[in-house]
């Protein structure tokens, strides 16, 4: 087996903090525990990670990159009109038969919302991964709908986001039923419908 790198091993640290809030909950885990999870000393985490923000951000990146990654595979496969539904379809789990599941990171996502109260730097962070999630979708109900005013499709892009966070926290935080996944899911089906029935 060859010898991990570095790098390497500082890349495997981001891993053990998500195992760890899986693990122990959402308060931010200590540096033991962080340890435990990624195999590896206590010292050797705290050499990479002097300051816990900075574990807690690249397990923000950590998290996007997941999400990105997935969402690249299904896109590269759709065409069109067809994107819009692969990203709604993704983001509430039913592309999971095709083998894009939807990551099964809410809880996690949780402990950096929790930490985004009073850590301004995972505040932005997650700002700006929200932000361009609206922004992205925004960009595909524009590619969709060609007719709808950009506002229009920047309001369609926010609410979209909201609703799809929303609806996670209803159901992994609070353990509403996942048949909740095809409510939401419809809903926003209708939503889209009201805004594009004037202009397409």
């Amino acid at each position: 087996m060859s010898k991990n790198t570095g790098k390497d091993r500082k890349s495997e640290i981001p891993n053990g903090l998500y195992d760890a809030i899986k693990s122990y909950g959402i308060n931010l885990p200590s540096y033991e525990q962080i340890a435990e999870r990624a195999g590896m000393t206590r010292q050797l985490v705290r050499h990479y990670y002097s300051e816990q923000d900075d574990l807690a951000l690249d397990l923000c990146n950590l998290l996007a990159d997941a999400y990105r990654d997935s969402l690249m595979k299904g896109i590269l496969n759709a065409e069109g009109k067809d994107r819009l539904p692969v990203f709604l379809d993704f983001y509430f789990n039913f592309l999971a038969e095709t083998g894009l599941p939807k990551p099964q990171d809410d809880e996690v996502y949780d402990a950096m919302f929790a930490l985004a109260s009073s850590n301004q730097k995972v505040r932005k962070n997650l700002h700006d991964q929200y932000a361009l999630l609206q922004m992205t979708l925004a960009h595909e109900v524009q590619l969709t709908y060609p007719d709808l005013p950009q506002d229009r499709c920047r309001e369609l892009g926010y609410l979209i986001v909201i609703t799809m966070y929303g609806h996670w926290k209803m159901v992994a935080t609070l353990g509403f039923s996942d048949e909740y996944n095809r409510v939401s899911r419809d809903a926003l089906d209708h939503l889209i419908k009201s805004y594009t029935v004037q202009y397409c």
